[in-house]
């Protein structure tokens, strides 16, 4: 199937180029009606006559022009409780990631990037494309029960429920002497911590250690996001046969989860220290729910799977 690509996406929506490239003859195809969406976190193609948009940002809801514009708009927050998203070709998607995919973007847009895209976002576009990993399907056997946790992430200043449910979780791996933790909150430059100054991090981690340490890691928290998104580290946790321990989704999925088979769910962080100890203490259940949730990623989550899930539409 021939799929023409009508826009250049930004690097958020790297893993669903990768997953066009892997499913079709992708073509880059620019319309100029498109041309104001380039550099952002859309994906739009045409594929056998359908118009189709993959909107990879924060739920704000759906961009209006593209939703009237397409046959079939998928959101990657695509919130349950939300008016916009529940409009009639609105459809969710998969959790994903963004990934280096440096020499399919330069050979799929070539010096359209140079006519098209001003300099500096370009120089960024690459830097953070390069550093991101490569898509790789990791192998179970990655999976591990070492009494080793790490987490990190950033303080957000209308976010603050976030910001106290992540802390908690970092004083409770703390405060467990069967475990060693590594990591903390991101200190911000503006120096305002919101109080959080005994939970920094002592010191910075890139994206591709980030990663490994995550991998590492005997529980990973989907770390609650902005405006009740998911966070995109949640695929790359699965692909690492990583146990996922997560606050109920605000967000619709294609394909639902089942606690204690691929997810564990808690509706409070009062629940941390009991399931720290139960993961530490019960490795049948741990094991059980992290390769759960690898077998939920290689079934629906790979570039492939996803690739086949867009095109399914059409």
């Amino acid at each position: 199937m021939t799929i023409d690509l009508l826009n250049i996406p930004n690097f958020y929506s790297s893993y669903y180029l990768q997953s066009l490239e892997l499913s079709g003859n992708l073509k880059y195809r620019p319309e100029n009606v498109f041309e104001k969406f380039n550099n952002r976190g859309f994906v739009i193609f045409r594929a056998n006559g359908k118009l189709l948009v993959v909107d990879n940002h924060d739920p704000v809801g759906v961009n209006e022009e593209l939703y009237e514009a397409c046959d079939f708009y998928f959101a990657t927050n695509k919130l349950l409780d939300h008016p916009s998203y529940n409009q009639e070709k609105v459809r969710p998607l998969f959790p994903h990631y963004p990934i280096n995919i440096i020499p399919l973007y330069l050979k799929t847009f070539g010096l359209d990037l140079i006519r098209r895209l001003k300099p500096k976002d370009l120089a960024r576009e690459l830097y953070v494309l390069n550093s991101r990993p490569k898509y790789e399907s990791m192998s179970p056997s990655n999976y591990s029960h070492d009494p080793y946790i790490f987490f990190s992430g950033s303080t957000w200043k209308k976010e603050g429920w976030a910001n106290e449910i992540r802390a908690e979780f970092i004083r409770a791996c703390k405060r467990n002497a069967d475990l060693v933790f590594e990591g903390g909150f991101i200190p911000r430059s503006d120096g305002n911590n919101f109080g959080y100054d005994a939970e920094l991090n002592t010191k910075k981690y890139g994206p591709k250690e980030f990663s490994r340490l995550s991998a590492k890691s005997l529980v990973s928290l989907n770390n609650p996001a902005v405006l009740g998104a998911v966070s995109w580290r949640l695929a790359e946790y699965w692909n690492s046969s990583s146990f996922v321990l997560s606050f109920p989704f605000k967000i619709d999925l294609p394909k639902g989860l089942e606690h204690g088979e691929n997810i564990y769910f808690i509706n409070s962080s009062e629940k941390y220290d009991q399931v720290l100890s139960e993961v530490l203490s019960n490795q049948g259940l741990h094991e059980k729910i992290a390769r759960g949730g690898k077998s939920y990623f290689e079934q629906f989550c790979t570039p492939t799977a996803q690739g086949q899930y867009l095109l399914s539409f059409v």
